[in-house]
């Protein structure tokens, strides 16, 4: 029996009426009721009292008995809902200022309830706005609910309507359970549970709703997180397989004149860490297997000269490159900064952009199908229906997680033959994340910035240091330096209580910044103006530039020293450290000044804080993974990777080594999974939607 295919109007006490609720939660099927887990566990036996309350506990559970309730009339027709509950030490009393019609309904004078919040004290205990759940005296309901490690299930403003609380859930979980638990389809090879010491499926869903004390549930705990982090790896590791059996047919021989030519005569020296990864990809380049790496760099570390040597060497080898850039600007400085460094090649560098003239853009697209190009630079514009490509043989993606998955490959997909893929990224991703995401790809490191970088100085400002902070910028430009300064916004908001770049420009140009050269730029600019304004703020032509989000990503002025960032409440952590890289790329001191508005959350004072104390953007990465979680930090076009209802990237790293290896492992002593059917056909069926994933053949 398939218990995704049975559904739960077979379960007792699961009727017409339930059945709607329980679907607005997405619980379809048996499957999908034995899978919602609870958010947490209470343990009946050490329930606090309320004589016990102290301040500045916290959070607290108590069971206590409700003797009264009333409603309050407030002003602007707003009515409380106070309700009194005492146990054997005392009173405790909870209020309601919303949503208090529904709860009344729920109260009870005499019934015993459960009840969760944090207290003050206010001529008494209180707590606003408790979780509230009676206890269930029914015959046979105390085996469920008293003496023991219960359940509280996650609930949404429709269950409560319609008073489907956790209790409400104990009951049909456990009737699920008598009827249906030995029909649970336990995939994961026996040889791996036995490995770590893991229960049986069967075992861990009963233990994660009923457990008998705390060892029991983390055992079924750890069994469910498990499996959810092998899932995952194993759709890493057959990706990651599927790429190594492409027959590649775009091997190099060696390294070649062109990268050797361009070495010599860097300007720079290559640090250490650069080296390295070019071995690294060289290595990749002449093996029988594609390569499918992640280059992950912090900003300014040196990934542009890393990617244009891994270019040449493919170009010596008779092959054409490509590389993908998210913006306009970083593609056409790109094409400027190759040009540069390969002027006396001979090479042909062709940029493709989505603004050029028809007749322009025919003759770019005839050049890279008939091979006349060497080096193609574009953005989105280059996964066009109408670019081809003559022998296209590496791929790289710059600032990749500007990119959705489906975009990357669409670029892949152009080439003839399977090409090699370099991704590239300048913001560091934590390790479980990238285990996670990134998991099919080998990756490099660039943790090092160039000789002769000084770290910048970072500082916070508020408003009244603003006159101070523009003097500073003053000085800097006497220097000979520039300066960025960078808005939230381009035009002043009606509901935000913030200066915009529109307004920011007008006043800094004609009263702070007269006697200097200042400009504007935002990204409701047509190309052209665009285009003249970073061009003339790289040729020193302007001094001071006001800007939007625009320079975030790609920028390079090396004469440029100074960012100012206004409210940068409004900004997230990674984003503040793209915009900090602007500056800081040349040999003179840098400095980037953080201006903060009135009345900021301490949350936004904590990622200002974090800007503060460093500039490396791993450890500023880990700490924005913290902040903002995993749904936030990965963003919309990354989405694609399954969820996770009780694993965590965050805390569960070892746990998601020991899935990664075993994964891993299987893949390679069985790549199609013909010796595990059950969990070809649960991971085929489960995500599908997401991924092309294990075939039959």
């Amino acid at each position: 029996m398939n218990l995704n295919e049975v559904s739960i109007s077979e379960v007792r006490n699961i009727g017409p009426k339930r059945e709607k609720v329980l679907n607005t939660v997405g619980i379809y099927s048996v499957a999908d009721l034995l899978q919602y887990y609870p958010r947490r566990h209470l343990d009946r036996q050490t329930i606090q009292k309320i004589g016990d309350i102290k301040p500045d506990m916290g959070e607290v559970t108590l069971i206590a008995t409700c003797f009264e309730s009333m409603k309050i009339p407030g002003r602007n027709r707003q009515t409380r809902l106070k309700a009194s509950f005492s146990d054997d030490t005392g009173i405790l009393n909870c209020n309601w200022f919303r949503g208090g019609e529904w709860i009344a309904n729920k109260l009870i004078p005499g019934e015993e309830y459960i009840i969760s919040g944090v207290p003050k004290f206010f001529g008494g205990w209180a707590i606003d706005h408790p979780v509230l759940e009676m206890i269930d005296n029914e015959k046979g309901a105390t085996t469920l609910n008293q003496g023991r490690i219960i359940p509280l299930y996650p609930l949404t403003g429709e269950l409560s309507k319609n008073s489907f609380d956790s209790r409400a859930f104990r009951k049909i979980i456990k009737n699920a359970l008598d009827q249906f638990s030995e029909f649970i389809e336990d995939t994961t090879p026996q040889k791996i549970l036995k490995e770590h010491k893991l229960p049986d499926l069967k075992t861990a869903i009963n233990l994660i709703h009923f457990p008998e004390d705390d060892i029991s549930k983390n055992i079924a705990l750890k069994r469910l997180k498990f499996d959810e982090l092998f899932h995952l790896q194993l759709i890493m590791a057959k990706r990651r397989a599927n790429v190594k059996l492409i027959p590649k047919k775009n091997k190099i021989k060696s390294s070649g004149k062109l990268l050797k030519a361009v070495y010599e005569k860097l300007p720079f020296e290559l640090t250490d860490a650069q080296k390295k990864v070019i071995r690294e990809i060289y290595d990749d380049l002449k093996s029988d297997k594609l390569m499918n790496r992640m280059l992950q760099g912090d900003v300014g570390s040196g990934k542009t000269v890393v990617a244009l040597l891994s270019m040449l060497m493919m170009i010596d080898n008779g092959y054409q490159a490509a590389i993908m850039a998210p913006t306009e600007i970083l593609a056409e400085q790109h094409y400027l900064g190759f040009h540069k460094f390969c002027e006396e090649l001979g090479l042909h560098i062709t940029l493709l952009q989505g603004k050029m003239k028809k007749k322009q853009k025919e003759e770019v697209i005839s050049d890279i199908a008939s091979g006349t190009s060497d080096i193609i630079i574009g953005t989105h514009a280059l996964i066009q229906k109408d670019v081809k490509f003559h022998k296209l043989g590496l791929v790289v993606i710059d600032e990749q997680h500007r990119f959705g998955v489906m975009q990357r490959g669409e670029l892949v997909e152009k080439a003839k033959e399977a090409p090699n893929l370099l991704v590239m990224t300048a913001t560091p991703i934590p390790r479980t994340l990238s285990l996670s995401l990134y998991g099919d790809l080998d990756i490099s490191i660039i943790d090092t910035l160039p000789k002769g970088r000084k770290p910048i100085k970072t500082a916070k400002r508020n408003e009244n240091d603003l006159s101070k902070v523009y003097k500073f910028i003053d000085e800097e430009v006497s220097k000979g330096h520039q300066a960025y300064i960078v808005y939230p916004l381009i035009e002043k908001s009606k509901k935000l209580d913030i200066q915009a770049a529109e307004e920011g420009f007008k006043y800094l140009s004609e009263e702070e910044f007269p006697n200097r050269k200042v400009a504007m730029l935002h990204g409701k600019m047509k190309n052209d103006e665009k285009d003249g304004v970073m061009q003339a703020f790289k040729d020193k032509k302007i001094d001071i530039l006001v800007s939007t989000t625009v320079v975030e990503v790609g920028v390079d002025v090396q004469n440029a020293t100074v960012m100012l960032i206004m409210h940068c409440e409004r900004f997230g952590l990674s984003q503040l450290h793209q915009l900090r890289g602007r500056v800081g790329r040349g040999s003179a001191q840098s400095y980037c000044i953080l201006h903060v508005g009135n009345k900021v959350p301490d949350e936004t004072m904590e990622r200002v804080r974090i800007m503060v104390s460093t500039t490396d953007g791993f450890k500023i990465s880990e700490k924005d993974f913290k902040l903002r979680g995993p749904g936030e930090f990965l963003g919309e076009k990354q989405s694609g990777m399954p969820e996770l209802k009780l694993a965590s990237l965050l805390y569960d790293g070892k746990l998601m080594a020991l899935a990664r290896k075993s994964a891993f492992k299987l893949i390679d002593e069985d790549n199609i999974l013909k010796n595990y059917p059950e969990l070809r056909d649960y991971m085929n069926k489960k995500f599908q939607d997401k991924i092309q994933f294990l075939d039959y053949s």
